[in-house]
């Protein structure tokens, strides 16, 4: 087992590197075109740093264990607002929010939450539901990208190599996915955990460092609304397209106790997310108590996973 653990620790290592510099290589096509920082930060970025939850979600079905999909998109959106806000806030002492996430962004990460729910609820997701979901992403990308083009910004020149990386780093998301998927299916059966908790848990924390890190340095930049449309727009890309693309590639297992506990838990968290940014303001203790909550859900996940 100790070399699936060395397995799993490098595999999800090129992973998370690869994702980092296939972000840093779009949001540098991204500022080329003329789009604002702030949906760069929504839109391009979120969708890099959701990267590493979509190619093990996909590698999870081309190898037999799909259960892992909703178990990585239900913990990696627990994680990004319990963990990555949590850590935002505490390290970052308070995150202001400049701008109103309750007109639009909020209700639709919130729509997109019970959305997902109803979507499960019968424990199987059919091609129709994944094509609403893919469509509904659609959406939220053209109402973003739509209201964030920022002609008077200053473009700059891309080369050549910034394109070829984006493909190179692609390539690389896509191997590290598949050798971290295969690591966890032998962890998971050497150990006598169910592959569902391994992705609530492990796999969760492992794809969501990207958001920790550009949410953590967004937040010591003062960049706070970076941070905070990071986690929106991540958890935003995993429900619809983490659920929807792998749906449509095959049959998607879900562990019934995803919906027992898991993915309420996860909407009870969003509507705690919304409340604190009524205010406009997360604060250092409102941290503290978001990672409190998300060592219960460790703790709660791992004693029902055994």
């Amino acid at each position: 087992m100790l070399l699936d653990i060395v397995l799993f620790v490098v595999s999800l290592g090129v992973l998370i590197y690869a994702s980092d510099r296939f972000i840093a290589a779009a949001e540098s096509i991204g500022l080329s075109l003329g789009v604002s920082p702030f949906i760069i930060g929504v839109t391009i970025v979120a969708f890099g740093t959701s990267l590493p939850e979509l190619a093990t979600s996909i590698a999870s079905v081309f190898a037999g264990n799909s259960q892992i999909v909703i178990g990585n998109v239900v913990g990696s959106n627990i994680t990004n607002i319990l963990l990555v806000l949590g850590l935002t806030a505490f390290i970052g002492k308070d995150i202001l929010l400049d701008f109103d996430v309750m007109d639009v962004d909020m209700p639709l990460l919130l729509v997109s939450a019970f959305l997902l729910y109803f979507v499960i609820g019968d424990l199987h997701v059919s091609i129709f539901e994944a094509i609403l979901l893919l469509f509904c992403l659609g959406l939220f990308l053209y109402n973003s990208l739509g209201s964030g083009r920022d002609d008077d910004s200053e473009k700059s020149k891309v080369s050549a190599v910034t394109y070829l990386t984006v493909v190179i780093a692609g390539v690389f998301v896509f191997l590290g996915a598949k050798y971290t998927i295969t690591a966890i299916s032998s962890i998971s059966e050497a150990m006598g955990i169910g592959e569902d908790v391994i992705a609530l848990t492990a796999v969760a924390l492992g794809t969501s460092l990207p958001e920790v890190m550009v949410s953590i340095a967004a937040a010591r930049r003062g960049k706070h609304a970076i941070a905070v449309g990071n986690v929106l727009g991540s958890n935003i890309f995993n429900t619809y397209a983490v659920t929807g693309i792998p749906a449509l590639i095959g049959t998607i297992v879900i562990p019934p106790d995803t919906i027992n506990f898991s993915t309420p838990f996860m909407i009870f968290v969003t509507i705690i997310f919304a409340f604190m940014c009524i205010t406009r303001k997360i604060s250092r203790w409102e941290g503290v108590t978001l990672l409190v909550l998300y060592a219960f859900f460790l703790g709660e996940t791992f004693q029902r996973g055994i």
